[in-house]
């Protein structure tokens, strides 16, 4: 399950707590636990996607330096076939030599390519996390703090504010959906 799906479940759980006459809400400990438990589970996923991102550079890595090794290797066994051949000799090297700074050139971009995606997609997670908590810190201020607006307060003003929070924090997953799949998509190009 997802950190977000489970900090949603949690947002909706503290708004749907009985409210009491002094502005508290009540709650049951043991599910707030769980919740938290759910949500320290979810982060091992979260970390696994980053580790695959990373694991896929270092394969675009090996084959990049495979495919600049055969290059070399293929240019070396044409340079012993044409040893007697001065002109072509001189030509076959000259070719390996360009053949060999595009394949080096290359893989260098896709090292800083898939770098900075992981880069990214690590800072992204990083502020997903901090977002997290701060909510999750949000979530256990309110429930421990006397509400500064008098109990008489409109219930309107308090689930307007719990709906723009909602709206915000899905306006930011989907930003970060679409920033993801256009570094991807980047990383391939």
């Amino acid at each position: 399950m997802s950190v977000y799906r489970v900090l949603d479940k949690l947002e909706g759980y503290v708004h749907e707590g009985t409210w009491l006459p002094a502005g508290y809400r009540i709650l049951s400990e043991e599910r707030l636990v769980e919740m938290i438990e759910k949500i320290r589970s979810s982060l091992p996923e979260e970390v696994g996607r980053a580790k695959i991102i990373a694991d896929g550079h270092d394969r675009m890595i090996r084959a990049a330096q495979e495919k600049a090794e055969s290059i070399v290797t293929e240019a070396s066994s044409k340079h012993d076939e044409l040893v007697d051949q001065n002109e072509i000799v001189q030509r076959a090297r000259t070719t390996a030599e360009v053949v060999l700074r595009e394949a080096e050139e290359r893989a260098r971009k896709i090292r800083e390519g898939a770098d900075h995606y992981a880069v990214q997609v690590l800072g992204e997670m990083e502020a997903r996390m901090s977002a997290a908590v701060a909510s999750i810190r949000k979530g256990r201020e309110s429930l421990t703090k006397t509400p500064a607006a008098p109990a008489s307060q409109p219930l309107a003003d308090a689930a307007a504010k719990a709906k723009r929070a909602a709206f915000d924090l899905q306006t930011a997953e989907t930003a970060t959906v679409v920033d993801e799949t256009t570094a991807m998509h980047s990383v391939e190009a």
